[in-house]
């Protein structure tokens, strides 16, 4: 087993509504899908994220597409109109998400 950042594996796009962040996720190959399921988990999200104190994490799954949604609530600040943050839209938040260490063979 060896160790690779999330973004040897997958791309990300980022996107907001509010508050809320979503992360939309897919794999470079589909032999790749299932790692990405076992290992890009709601908590696993969070615990990267955990600076930006989530409210929460729902993951939603598309398996045709070998892409998953990540949507974070409470992470923008407020959103676009309620904060002083330089990236309140959160478009640098799907390069946070590819730091995410995933074990493969």
């Amino acid at each position: 087993m060896k160790t690779v950042l999330l973004h040897t594996l997958a791309h990300a796009r980022t996107g907001d509504k509010g508050n809320r962040s979503s992360i939309s996720l897919v794999a470079y190959d589909a032999a790749h899908w299932d790692l990405l399921v076992a290992q890009v988990t709601p908590e696993r999200v969070a615990s990267l994220f955990a600076a930006r104190r989530p409210a929460g994490v729902q993951r939603y799954l598309l398996p045709k597409l070998h892409a998953m949604n990540l949507v974070l609530d409470d992470v923008l600040d407020g959103g676009v109109n309620d904060s002083l943050n330089l990236d309140t839209h959160g478009k640098c938040l799907s390069g946070l998400l590819l730091t995410l260490p995933i074990q493969i063979d």
